[in-house]
């Protein structure tokens, strides 16, 4: 399965290699992680970072890169997350070789839902996620809610498809699952990079109403 790393029409690209102007430190201060050779870096201590950007349905593609370290090992090795809406954890690590990977490795909806299957490249590899997310709706009268869902593709391989969403994972901004929320990732103490970052807001729903001319 092949998916094109490049931004389609109308997407709004959050990092292009250049400097974080589409993000901030979450208190809204400058974002202060490291940009260098086209890829941002955590900065240890820095903080989590959130775009600018504010979405409900939407198509995100990133990519991520997790540093070699060879002598650590489940949490510890590589360990960084992408916050769907700032609530919703996709957890990133480096899982290469886990032959049953579970709600904490990498790509699964973090201590909610496991990967389908191990779609890991090794350290230092840079690879993918292509995330296809629903985001969760209000009731009628603001009563109940429909869960959010997402389909995932880790480097070419779906790895969720169109699961629901329990509701906010651990660590998450907030709960109103019913607004807008920013894509954030985390700082947990490892130097993950991320590049080429890009979403599309997708409509709600398609049209009712055919027209044949």
């Amino acid at each position: 399965m092949h998916f094109d790393p490049a931004a389609p029409p109308g997407a709004a690209i959050l990092f292009d290699g250049r400097d974080l102007r589409g993000f901030t430190a979450r208190d809204g201060a400058p974002a202060a992680w490291a940009v260098e050779g086209g890829a941002m870096q955590v900065v240890a201590g820095a903080g989590d970072i959130v775009s600018l950007a504010r979405f409900d349905d939407a198509q995100i593609h990133l990519e991520f890169q997790c540093p070699d370290m060879p002598h650590a090992s489940g949490q510890a090795k590589g360990n960084s997350g992408v916050f769907l809406q700032g609530r919703y954890e996709i957890q990133v690590l480096d899982s290469h070789g886990i032959a049953v990977p579970g709600t904490g490795d990498c790509g699964a909806v973090y201590d909610q839902i496991a990967p389908l299957s191990n779609a890991c490249r090794p350290a230092l590899a840079w690879q993918s996620f292509d995330i296809v997310f629903r985001a969760a709706r209000r009731g009628r009268g603001g009563q109940g809610t429909e869960p959010a869902r997402l389909t995932l593709i880790h480097n070419g391989v779906v790895i969720h498809n169109n699961v629901t969403l329990r509701g906010p994972t651990q660590g998450a901004t907030d709960e109103d699952v019913g607004a807008p929320g920013p894509l954030r990732l985390q700082d947990h103490g490892d130097p993950v990079r991320y590049r080429n970052i890009w979403l599309l807001r997708l409509a709600s729903q398609g049209s009712d109403h055919y027209d044949p001319g």
